[in-house]
Order: C-alpha cells, then structure tokens, then sequence
C-alpha cells in the first residue's frame, strides 16, 4: 500500500471514530473522504481488505464503521530486522503483531500505545501504533550520506527502519560515509522521514576505534561524569580516620588477598582462608566498602544508578564510578589500609555453612594476584610460597567440594567458553583466542556464589527474629517455560538427544544433557542453545529463587564498584544492622532501583557483545578466502549457520550458495535436504568452509563449503 492509500486509511480511520455508533456504504464513505472517482473501485477493494483485517467494522447491507469496542493495549514495541514488530505487551497478554506499515513514527524499543484489532485464526492478534507514549533513544548512530537538497543518515541498527534526515545547516560538518550520531528534533510521522541533526562526527568506519565508538554512542552509553560528581568525587578523603578504624573489625593481621585478571584496575573482592581446630575452615570474602564513601542521594549515587554497572567493552571499560573511587579509594591494593564489608563464614569439612558473620572492617591486602599467577602457585601444589602457597591449596581443596555438592543439588554446571580478542597498538584485532580458564577462576567464582548465597539467607534470619518485611534486592532466575523450552526439546531431539521435560522442570535435567554432550562435537552448541532458553536472571525485590544455580535465595553483594543492585545491599545490610527499616534519602522504591538495573545490564550486555563482534568482524576481513573447520550450529531455510569452535566465530552458509543441488528446510528435525542427491546439512555436524564476505552494513559474516 502506497502512501497516498495509508493516508486515505488513516483520514477513514479518524472519519469512523468520530462517527462511532454510525455505519456507511463505501460510496458515502468515499465522498466523506473526497476520493477521486477513478479511485473508487479500488477504494472499495480496500475497505473490504480493512474490514477484514479487523481494522474496521463490517455490517448488514454492506455498510461498514468503527469497530463497536476499541482495544487499546500499552507495551513495548520490538522490531525484527525484516522491518515488522511485536508489542511485548506490559499486561503480560500475548505479544501483538505489528507491520511495518502500522507503526506510525515508533521505533524499536519505544513505549506505544496500540489499537488491537480482530485476531486472525490460528495466528497472533495484529495492532497499529496509535500513539508513541516514550521515545526509548533520541540519538542514533549511522553512516552519513549527502543529496542534492537534503541529506540523511542510515542507521547502523537494522530495527530502526527510518532513514534520519538531516538539512544542510545540521549536518555539523559530517562528509559521505562517515559514522555519526544524530540527535532526533523532529519525530516526523508515518509519511515523513524523522528530522535530525549531526552532534558527533566518528570517522571513516573502517578506521580503528570507530567501530567500538559506533557502539557506544549507537547505544548512547555514558562516556563522561558530569562536573558535578567529578567534582564530588574529589572532595572525598582517601585517609581512613582514627575513629572509623575503631568502629571496624580490624582484620589486617590475617593473611587476606585478590586474585584478578591481568589487567584489573578495580579489585572489589579479596580472600582469606583459615583452617580451625576440627577441622573447619573459616572463609573471608571482604568487599570494598563503596557505601561509605558514596552516600546515598549524593551526585555519584545518582550518576552510578543512572549507569546502573560498569561496562567491559573490547578496548576499554566505561565505569559505573569515577576512577578515583573504583580505581584508588575503594579498591583492594595491595600494603595498603582499606575499609571492607567482610562475610567470616564457618564451614565444615562436607561444606555445610554453620555460622556466619557480617561486619564493617578494615583490612590489609598482602598479595594481588592475576588469575595465572594463582594458578601456577596450585600448578606447584604451593612450593615456593610459604603461608600464600599453603592456604591456595586449602581454598582449592574447599571450593572443590562446595561445586561438587552444589552440582549433586542441581545447580547446572554451565562452562560456555569466552571469544578474547588481541588488538594491536593501533586498536586493530590482530587475533583471536579463547578466554583461558583456570581452576583458579573457579575458586574465587564458588567463594563468591557462596558469599552472595550467605548475605541473601541472613535476610531470612532478619525477617524471623523481627517478624517485620525487611525489603530486600534479590538476584532471581526462574525455571525455562513455554515456547523457549518446547523450542529447546525439539532442537536436542535433533541432535539425537531424549529429552523428556515432564510436567516440573529441574536443574538437574537440564545438567544431564549437558553432560551427554560434553567431549562431543555438540557440546559448544548444546550449552549455547541451553543459556538462549533460560529465562534472563534479574534483580526483584521479589524472592523467587535461581534455577541456574539450584539456590532457593541468591543476590549480588560482591562487586558494589560495578553493579548499583550490590551497592544498594551493603546499604541495606547496614541498615538493619543499625535497626533502621527505611533508607533514609532514596529517590525511589527499591523496586524502581531493580527495574533501571535489570534495564542498564540489558544495555551492558549488549554493548559488551557488539564490542567484541565488530573486532571479530575486522579479523575476519582479513582472512578472505581462508578456510576453517566449523560446526554447523544452526539451520533455517535462508540457510546454514557454522560457528568456528577454535575462535568462536559464527557465520552463514546462504542457500544460494549451495549450488551442488536444490535444498529443502525440514523444520521439524533442523535439516537441509537436497532434493536430487539426498545430501544433508544437520545440526552438529562438522564442516569445512572458507570465509566469502563480510557485511559491514548489516554486521554479518557469509560463509561458503570448501570443496563445492
């Protein structure tokens, strides 16, 4: 439908709901509408398209009107790359189809409201936006592009389908082709382009750094802190007064340390491990201290809820607080004092937690060590390094039984390997690894989980003793449901694999397959498909438990330098340590804090992995016509997708390029057949094939089979 006919639908549509309750013959309504005579048939053939699609309503005698009810439903718009959208609806109803057509000036992730109509049989109900309730972005990212009269910017993200016009005064000095942000002005309608103008030139895209720069400022990430919390920042006083050193555990004679990646700035958690008479351990997870000396309502309290967490891009980290917070006051260097939040948990030799306590302390980190460092200490069964060595080997002696009783539980023992990129000086991905993980790792990662799992069940004992409600941030995974789940069924079927969910599903269902693929070409893929169908784990104020982890109470309270949700739980341990039962100065409920912060890691995670892509991306380049053993890791009818176990890089096979012979998609089972020599592309198996193009626009690889 053209633009002359979506404006006569739109004049009908606003004709008929002021006329509500009335119906018309379509010639009526063409004279209403001034439609030409020579348009005539086809605006008949039109309003019976519009009746039935449930736009409009039909009646006896041919007579047609507003639908007797309107249906106005509010949610969140999500567009698909093809250019249609669902509304995720904020009642919790079934998702609304939405066509290109009918989405008015709303792009993706917009707040909408939307008019339902009738829902065709079999399918799912369909809508049009009637009005944009909350822009989600005003700025943009995309390649700049000049006209004779106007220019326009194309977005780099492929579900906002609008082109960006900009006028020759806005164009803030932009030449053809380069990567720019512009900032929307006007929103424009479904007939005409949004308007805008350049605020940031970024470059040529194929210079290094304008890739990772396209991301952050496509997502409009917080690069830098406003004055006033630099300002802030400081004023704060990195000496620990004589009286805040009273009030504290003095912990700074115990043998406490960090264990970090090679280039950590910020270290937030330290170690200790001391065996008791008995037989028991005592184990010390100390957290930097943030909330002391970021006070609640203070501009950085503010900036850091804004940010929500730190953001680990490729080549850089983008920090929820100023670095003279996360990267000197508050964190854990080593010979130097340092106020902590410590959990002292009592264990047994079976990993039973018999006691705890929380305390307010001052500690005195004796050792950084990177995660290699530690390693090779274990490597050496602790040689070489006295009191270090020996309590290493004591933590790695505990931390294997409490992963070996959380896995017999059913915690789901997800070990997905991470891609690593090696840059160059100038930014350039010069290779690509496989993020190294060592036991070491696993240690300070079950001291962790254990310490988060210890801070959210004293919340319990809190609640008994002073039968009061004691709001609470919880960190919750609920167990996989519906259409994902059915989906995941199906697609391990395929791979030959029996799975029957039955009527509850457990962790240890989930671990069982797992472990059927584990050593098996299909492991990489198993795992991938098996993290897709999880639900997503969030912050609640609600209690709902962690299936991931098999933890009927879990939260974040190891990383407050980084995530606002750890922050706000020093603060409210604190606070009912004190027997307060409010925080004093909170802007909001804590259920709003849960909200932005679920919203923020949405972001992070996003830019995190768009960072790490377009790097792949430029590796990539570089390797035409290279070829690679893969692993088909996914079949659609458009075609093959392969992943490269040894780099992890993902790519497709289009079926154009199949040429060998005719391909048919068999949904059920994930296969291609082709249809004169029964060959068969299916989910696992391994294949050769050699690197064709790379689709900057669209951010693609295309792969083709080696020997076809």
């Amino acid at each position: 439908m053209n633009s002359k006919w979506q404006t006569i639908q739109d004049r009908l549509l606003n004709f008929l709901r002021v006329n509500r309750g009335r119906a018309f013959k379509p010639r009526m309504l063409s004279r209403q509408l001034s439609v030409p005579n020579r348009d005539y048939q086809a605006f008949k053939r039109y309003v019976r398209e519009w009746a039935g699609e449930g736009l409009i309503a039909r009646f006896k005698g041919n007579q047609y009107g507003h639908p007797e009810k309107d249906t106005k439903i509010t949610g969140e718009l999500h567009v698909k790359t093809q250019g249609y959208g669902f509304l995720i609806r904020d009642d919790g109803g079934e998702d609304v189809f939405i066509s290109q057509r009918n989405m008015g000036s709303a792009i993706h992730l917009d707040k909408v409201s939307v008019v339902l109509w009738a829902k065709p049989v079999g399918k799912l109900p369909e809508g049009k936006v009637l009005e944009v309730l909350e822009r989600e972005r005003k700025r943009l990212v995309g390649t700049f592009q000049q006209g004779r009269i106007s220019h326009f910017v194309v977005p780099d993200d492929l579900k906002i389908t609008r082109d960006i016009s900009v006028a020759e005064e806005d164009r803030g000095g932009a030449r053809p082709g380069q990567k720019v942000q512009v900032e929307i002005v006007r929103w424009g309608d479904s007939r005409r382009m949004p308007e805008g103008r350049v605020i940031r030139v970024l470059g040529r895209p194929d210079k290094p750094g304008v890739d990772v720069l396209s991301v952050i400022y496509g997502l409009d990430l917080p690069v830098d802190f406003p004055p006033d919390v630099e300002e802030e920042a400081g004023t704060v006083q990195d000496m620990i007064s004589e009286a805040a050193m009273n009030n504290r555990l003095d912990l700074r004679d115990r043998c406490i340390f960090t264990i970090d990646p090679e280039d950590a700035k910020d270290f937030d958690d330290a170690v200790s491990l001391e065996k008791r008479p008995g037989g028991n351990w005592t184990l010390g997870v100390h957290i930097a201290d943030v909330s002391t000396y970021v006070p609640v309502g203070s501009a950085m309290d503010r900036e850091a809820l804004r940010r929500g967490t730190s953001i680990y891009l490729v080549d850089r980290v983008i920090p929820m607080l100023p670095e003279r917070i996360s990267n000197h006051i508050c964190s854990l260097k080593p010979e130097e004092d340092r106020m902590a939040f410590s959990v002292l948990m009592e264990i047994t030799p079976d990993g039973k937690v018999t006691d705890f306590q929380m305390k307010e302390s001052i500690i005195r980190s004796c050792r950084r060590l990177t995660y290699r460092e530690a390693q090779d200490i274990l490597d050496k069964s602790g040689k070489g390094e006295k009191k270090l060595g020996s309590v290493l080997m004591e933590m790695r002696q505990l931390s294997r039984i409490l992963w070996e009783t959380w896995i017999h539980k059913g915690m789901i023992d997800f070990d997905v390997p991470e891609p690593r990129v090696i840059l160059d000086e100038k930014g350039a991905p010069c290779e690509l690894k496989i993020r190294e993980r060592l036991e070491s790792h696993r240690i300070i990662e079950v001291f962790m989980l254990l310490a988060n799992r210890t801070v959210a069940e004293s919340i319990q004992g809190i609640r008994r003793s002073r039968e009061e409600k004691c709001p609470f941030i919880y960190r919750v995974h609920e167990r996989p449901r519906g259409r994902k789940l059915e989906e995941f069924v199906r697609f391990v079927r395929a791979l030959g694999y029996d799975f029957p969910p039955g009527k509850t599903m457990t962790p240890k269902k989930f671990q069982r397959i797992l472990d059927k693929a584990r050593g098996t070409a299909n492991e990489i893929i198993v795992e991938q498909i098996a993290l897709r169908t999880m639900m997503k784990a969030s912050y609640s104020t609600a209690n709902a438990g962690h299936f991931g982890l098999g933890f009927s109470q879990y939260t974040h309270f190891t990383s407050p330098i980084r995530r606002y949700p750890d922050l706000m739980v020093h603060r409210l341990l604190k606070a009912y340590q004190r027997g307060d039962h409010k925080m004093p100065g909170m802007a909001m409920p804590l259920s709003k804090i849960c909200d932005i912060a679920n919203e923020r890691e949405i972001i992070a995670q996003e830019a995190e992995r768009e960072s790490v892509w377009v790097k792949q991306l430029r590796y990539m380049e570089n390797h035409l016509g290279e070829c690679y053993d893969g692993v088909i890791s996914g079949i659609a009818g458009f075609g093959v997708f392969v992943e490269i176990p040894e780099i992890l890089v993902e790519g497709m096979i289009p079926v154009r390029e199949l040429t060998d012979d005719y391909y048919e998609y068999d949904e059920k089972t994930y296969r291609l057949i082709g249809r004169s020599r029964g060959n068969i592309y299916r989910l696992g198996d391994p294949i050769r094939i050699c690197v064709a193009r790379i689709l900057h626009d669209t951010k693609k690889l295309d792969f083709i089979p080696e020997n076809q």
